[in-house]
């Protein structure tokens, strides 16, 4: 059963959802997942690529940008972009779209972070609904 965490955040700032993103691939890369983070544009992707070296002044996260004729290097452990997560990275999908994967299948978790903003709450809303009625494992955790 796909476990699907809903990380709804208190901080307004307008980078707030990217950098929790970059959080959490940073815990699941430390568990030896393979992450995809799905990116609401190719720019929003290239914001979080640019994140991805700097949210944390320890680490530094192994990454890359992919996309239909693009595919993932075999060792690179996280892979974002704007569409479908490719077949290799279905461990943990960090969703930053409006829409659901087209498919659950191959996924153990899934990420859905809600911010502050309206809309992308009432959203959230019916995301949880759609995963409930699909019978996924539901979390909600308020930071």
């Amino acid at each position: 059963m796909i476990r699907v965490d809903f990380y709804v955040l208190s901080d307004a700032s307008p980078d707030a959802r990217l950098k929790y993103a970059c959080r959490l691939a940073e815990k699941a890369y430390d568990l030896g997942k393979r992450v995809y983070i799905r990116a609401e544009s190719l720019r929003e992707a290239q914001r979080l690529d640019d994140l991805l070296w700097t949210f944390n002044e320890r680490s530094f996260l192994p990454h890359e940008i992919v996309n239909d004729t693009t595919p993932a290097h075999a060792r690179t452990m996280i892979v974002l972009g704007d569409g479908e997560a490719p077949p290799t990275h279905r461990e943990v999908l960090i969703n930053l779209t409006h829409a659901l994967p087209a498919t659950l299948d191959g996924f153990e978790r899934i990420a859905e972070i809600v911010d502050t903003d309206v809309e992308r709450k009432r959203l959230s809303r019916e995301r949880y609904k759609t995963y409930r009625d699909r019978g996924c494992t539901l979390e909600s955790h308020n930071l």
